[in-house]
């Protein structure tokens, strides 16, 4: 199945559009867990098991598990499968290069680990993406315009600005439909521009609940391919025995926040 056709069924099956970011820090998880012989898999698993029918994806950060050598390749293998086969899962990697360099990142999210999305450095130019986007049941979300306050340095500039024109050229080379866009929740009205520039691409927003963006400006300007994710207002809800008791509590409460901006 195409990224975008599990994307829309499990936005359709969970009336959802959350999209939960499993960025698992060992030092932020319930010490208990220490006492496992895979305290990060095993945060994860009880996760995805109260979360899983609240969501219309999730997020892996490829630096939370690669910081732990083998171990993290082997942890993060490991979460991609035992996410339920009809929930989209999405590598945070931001990857990039020329040549072979990129194929090879395309083989290993793909082919190796599974991932049914990434996300993209657009920096350097069309050749660079193109090995992804051969691609084509899965998603290649390209940062657009990102929520941390370096991108004034670059994606702001030009006329029109950079973040514009990664729009457009994405809006043109999504020839497979399995283009998309990172666009941060803390930029509403650019969000707005991007959406009329690319009215169709999915686009991932990260930056709601701790980095301030608004549920209600997002759903406004971004209209209904959204994947909004959140990580640590969900995932770090507790640090005791409830942690993941609590962290579908707050995936529920995003899902409903959101709902009721969609049904407006």
């Amino acid at each position: 199945m195409k990224f975008y056709e599990k994307y829309k069924e499990a936005v359709n099956h969970n009336n959802s559009l959350v999209c939960v970011g499993l960025d698992t820090d060992p030092k932020l998880i319930p010490s208990f867990l220490n006492q496992e012989s895979g305290p990060i898999f095993s945060f994860n698993q009880q996760i995805i098991d109260a979360t899983s029918d609240m969501v219309s994806a999730y997020k892996l950060n490829s630096a939370f598990y690669e910081i732990r050598g083998a171990q993290g390749f082997e942890t993060l293998k490991k979460t991609v499968d035992y996410i339920p086969s009809h929930i989209p899962v999405i590598l945070d990697g931001k990857r990039n290069d020329i040549g072979n360099s990129s194929k090879m990142y395309a083989r290993a999210a793909f082919e190796q680990f599974g991932f049914d999305a990434i996300t993209v450095n657009p920096y350097l130019g069309g050749d660079s993406i193109e090995p992804f986007l051969e691609y084509e049941d899965k998603g290649i979300i390209v940062l657009c315009l990102t929520s941390n306050p370096g991108a004034l340095d670059f994606q702001m500039h030009g006329e029109p600005p950079l973040y514009l024109q990664v729009a457009k050229l994405m809006n043109k080379w999504n020839k497979n439909g399995n283009c998309g866009l990172v666009v941060g929740a803390t930029k509403p009205e650019s969000l707005k521009q991007i959406r009329e520039v690319a009215p169709e691409l999915i686009l991932l927003v990260p930056g709601v609940g701790a980095q301030g963006g608004k549920i209600e400006k997002v759903i406004k300007y971004g209209g209904e391919n959204l994947i909004i994710n959140s990580s640590r207002a969900i995932i770090y809800a507790s640090n005791s025995s409830d942690f993941a008791q609590k962290a579908r509590e707050a995936t529920i409460a995003l899902r409903n926040e959101i709902n009721q901006w969609r049904e407006r």
